[in-house]
């Protein structure tokens, strides 16, 4: 009896052990492979998306190169790769824990809910939900949807936002879910609807790449707080600190703002307020 006893007690240690994955942090994958996986959107102008020759590139990006430098340096190796994987947002996140990419360059808003799933950096960015209509046919509040059709992305906090907004309010309008900003857009030239609504950063992208950007309007108001930040996986301290440490000191120097003119100068000669916040805040000391 003894015998079997101590024979269950030695497997119930051992189960724990051999269950036990051992997986490579970010860093120790990147350093074996050689190659860091960068996810981005490709159509969330000016944040994230591809240029006229098909490369990605915008204002987060920018940032995910930046930690892609210092990376390299890090682990020293210059001649560490770059793999830029397209992502959507109903898959981002679902990459990260695939371990399909290694960091997440986009629009991303960060919540507490995402936080089950993957782990944020400091943060990159502020806006709020917004409506984009014809400047024909503004649409400025909510109210003003009211027996008309309104687009919204799929997998966006945006989505939500509205439904609850549009509920509260008692307004009588039609929500379209989209797959994409690019595809609402269409929507909304071709008169399929009255408004997209999105991040307003996200909407002002959109005149980004219009050849017409006179033609709409985005609207002032904005119904939510959506903080932006880079997305990593749970659990990785080491790789989360390098991404931290390049923002912080783009935060601290005011390289930020360099940054920033390049992708929204042409929008806004002053940072606003919320952004300039996050700035200040996030600039964590050395």
């Amino acid at each position: 009896m003894r015998t079997i006893l101590k024979t269950a007690l030695i497997m119930a240690l051992l189960v724990p052990v051999a269950g036990r994955a051992d997986t490579d942090s970010t860093l120790e994958q990147i350093s074996k492979t050689g190659k860091i996986r960068i996810g981005f959107r490709q159509s969330v102008p000016p944040m994230s998306f591809r240029d006229n020759d098909g490369n990605p590139v915008g204002y987060s990006v920018d940032l995910c190169d930046l930690i892609v430098d210092a990376v390299k340096t890090k682990l020293g190796n210059p001649d560490i790769a770059v793999d830029y994987l397209p992502v959507s947002s109903q898959n981002r996140f679902d990459a990260l824990k695939d371990n399909k990419i290694d960091i997440l360059c986009g629009a991303t808003t960060k919540t507490l809910s995402r936080g089950e799933l993957v782990d944020f950096t400091q943060l990159t960015f502020a806006t709020g939900a917004s409506l984009l209509s014809l400047q024909s046919q503004p649409i400025n509040t909510v109210e003003d949807l009211a027996g008309k059709k309104v687009g919204v992305a799929k997998g966006t906090t945006t989505e939500n936002v509205l439904k609850d907004v549009i509920a509260q309010s008692d307004t009588k309008a039609e929500i379209v879910v989209v797959e994409s900003a690019v595809e609402g857009f269409d929507m909304l030239e071709k008169g399929e609807i009255a408004a997209f609504s999105a991040d307003q950063v996200v909407l002002i992208g959109l005149l980004f790449t219009s050849d017409n950007p006179r033609r709409y309007g985005v609207s002032e108001i904005t119904f939510s707080y959506e903080p932006f930040a880079l997305a990593v996986r749970r659990n990785d301290a080491d790789f989360r600190l390098v991404a931290d440490r390049v923002l912080s000191r783009l935060y601290r120097t005011g390289q930020i703002i360099e940054i920033y003119g390049k992708w929204f100068g042409r929008f806004s000669d002053e940072i606003p307020s919320a952004i300039a916040a996050v700035y200040q805040i996030n600039a964590t000391p050395e």
